[in-house]
């Protein structure tokens, strides 16, 4: 079982600053089928999606999983590679992670 992160007081809940997962990002991981990995400000027009100033995530570079990557930004072992727009089917999606956008903005240019 996971450790919470937060603590309530007289019925607020409180989090650590940067714990909070990114909701709504426009900046995500996109795993597709045949194993790509990708990440890149995501967009879709119907069934239709793209990653614009893409990279392949050709190495992750954590300990703990993509999840990582989305949360704490790039590793020091990461490596990327630039593709810059990658179109997409929605049905090739397998998954797709939030990352957060202030950790990530300054690398997808």
């Amino acid at each position: 079982m996971a450790k919470s992160k937060s603590i309530t007081l007289d019925g607020v809940e409180y989090v650590p600053k940067g714990s909070e997962e990114p909701k709504n990002s426009n900046i995500k991981i996109v795993i597709l089928q045949r194993g790509w990995v990708f990440i890149g400000r995501y967009s879709e027009d119907g069934d239709s999606c793209a990653l614009d100033n893409a990279y392949v995530i050709r190495r992750w570079g954590t300990t703990n999983g993509l999840g990582e990557l989305a949360l704490e930004g790039k590793k020091t072992n990461t490596k990327l590679d630039k593709v810059g727009r990658v179109e997409f089917h929605r049905l090739t999606i397998v998954a797709t992670l939030n990352a957060k956008e202030e950790l990530w903005t300054s690398e997808l240019v």
